[in-house]
């Protein structure tokens, strides 16, 4: 089964055509301002490097950083109303009340707070009131505003009051879109809030690069099925994507964890994704990125919802070197790499000079480096081996040495040698193992839910079936999906054998797996 993976990066957009586990061939092109040019040049380039082999292709699957830069950069955001069902409670910290100011105010699109939600133990708090919804509603239609994030008190236990509190919103004001907090986050109301808020404000550019991806795809006369990776190294249709723009903030790195341990064969080791502009330190755990269980800030915002547990540090390919005194980072180039470093006619020292003076890649002019001295460059190169070390370190969870994968673009900064580490594997085809992730990654389900008067086992069966019917629903074959991640925690404070328990699967999208010849 062929299919191409592309991944977008701050830098660089790669693109990768498999069959089954077997890279056809690869390309590493740079990104482009608009986002989908460079997705078109990447296609069109790879299939062309296939040749022939180029045949039968049933999927590609994109992977982007385009939604997470818009949060961070605070750009191409919509305005984006709250309605929290939640009075008499939690009315001292209202929406917003903890986003940076500079971002408030580009989203903002109104708060809303009325009375309702439940307790931890699914009582209502108090009887939700309907008419104000109602109310809020054609006040947000009036202001013009286009999405809506609706939160409740614990809805990722009882949804009640945000479905309701949704079709009341969906009948008032039709053309008004609405996430709700159930569906992104876990128990949290502020962080779970504050995902739904940055849904909302994305869904205009959601739709928008959503659509120019179908075009692209579409343009290049393959015929292939669309899809989205994620935050957790699966994939979604197109469609859901367009829906749920939060869960591929992070498919990124994700994608190079999931490519490295396809390509090294290891499926539990340290990753470290070294690219253009950052290098981004994970742990793999049977083949999939390790889940952060804590606050994870974007763009300056706590949010807690399914996001891979990275560290990120200011160690890539395009980050700038300055001498007299010796500094590294945290600018960088960017994608402009190929126009301001020094080996390809700029004036910029770049990690990537550093690189190709010490003799560890070879790439554009080294003539044009080759008047820096060696002590500077081993000093530096000594910088970003601590730097990146130290990373390594802070992400481990004991002190059992465990192999490293090496990959992105600037695998070769990484040291050879690190505490900790049993050895460092410079993987195959390193530098485009963000989209061999793209494209070998899979579809998941997941539940997360308290269970009462059951017996452990029991609770865990129930929610077993709760995410294989979550992943068949997203588009999974049955016959392949498998477990992932199984959490069960028994709730002393609740009344009744209380037990919550999370369930993760994934499965090849029925859609490839039926594309298969018999």
């Amino acid at each position: 089964m062929k299919r191409i993976g592309i991944d977008v990066g701050g830098t660089n957009t790669d693109a990768a055509l498999l069959d089954g586990d077997k890279v056809i061939a690869a390309v590493k092109t740079f990104t482009t301002s608009d986002v989908t040019s460079g997705v078109r040049t990447a296609l069109k380039e790879v299939v062309a490097k296939a040749g022939d082999a180029a045949q039968d292709i049933v999927a590609v699957m994109i992977g982007t950083t385009h939604f997470t830069n818009a949060v961070v950069q605070r750009r191409d955001l919509g305005r984006a109303a709250a309605i929290r069902v939640s009075l008499p409670a939690s009315a001292s910290l209202v929406p917003f009340c903890d986003w940076p100011k500079d971002l408030a105010s580009k989203v903002n699109g109104g708060v809303y707070l009325v009375e309702g939600g439940h307790e931890y133990d699914g009582r209502p708090l108090y009887p939700m009131d309907e008419q104000a919804i109602a109310r809020a509603a054609r006040q947000i239609a009036q202001d013009g505003v286009k999405a809506v994030a609706i939160s409740a008190t614990f809805s990722p236990l009882t949804a009640t009051c945000e479905e309701r509190a949704a079709e009341i919103v969906r009948n008032e004001a039709p053309d008004v879109h609405v996430t709700m907090s159930s569906t992104l986050g876990r128990i949290g109301l502020l962080e779970r809030e504050n995902v739904a808020l940055m849904n909302a404000s994305l869904i205009g550019l959601a739709r928008e690069t959503t659509q120019a991806f179908v075009d692209a795809v579409a343009d290049s006369g393959l015929g292939a099925q669309l899809y989205i990776t994620q935050n957790d190294g699966t994939v979604v249709r197109a469609d859901a994507a367009r829906e749920y723009p939060v869960f591929s903030f992070a498919s990124g790195p994700t994608n190079s964890m999931r490519g490295a341990a396809l390509l090294a064969g290891v499926e539990n080791a340290m990753v470290c994704d070294v690219g253009g502009t950052t290098a981004d330190i994970g742990c793999l755990i049977n083949g999939f990125p390790r889940e952060a269980n804590n606050v994870v800030e974007v763009g300056g915002v706590r949010t807690l919802f399914r996001m891979p547990d990275l560290l990120s540090i200011a160690v890539g390919g395009g980050t700038k070197i300055g001498r007299d005194p010796l500094t590294v980072g945290p600018e960088s180039v960017g994608y402009r790499l190929a126009q301001e470093a020094r080996v390809f006619g700029g004036a910029q020292i770049t990690a990537t000079d550093i690189a190709v003076a010490a003799g560890l890649i070879s790439l554009g002019d080294a003539s044009k480096v080759a008047d820096l001295p060696a002590d500077f460059v081993a000093a530096a190169l000594a910088r970003i081996h601590a730097d990146i070390a130290e990373a390594v370190d802070r992400m481990k969870t004991d002190a059992t040495e465990v192999p490293l994968l090496a990959v992105g673009g600037g695998a070769r900064l990484i040291p050879q040698e690190m505490p900790g580490i049993s050895e460092v594997i410079q993987v195959e085809h390193s530098g485009v193992a963000n989209a061999v992730g793209a494209a070998m990654a899979q579809i998941s389900g997941e539940t997360d839910r308290i269970y009462r008067d059951m017996d452990r086992d029991d609770a865990i069966a129930e929610a077993r079936s709760a995410a294989i019917a979550a992943a068949i629903a997203a588009g999974a074959d049955e016959k392949t999906i498998k477990v992932i991640d199984v959490e069960d925690l028994p709730l002393s404070y609740l009344p009744g054998r209380a037990i919550r328990a999370r369930v993760r699967v994934v499965g090849e999208a029925a859609a490839l797996t039926e594309a298969v010849p018999a």
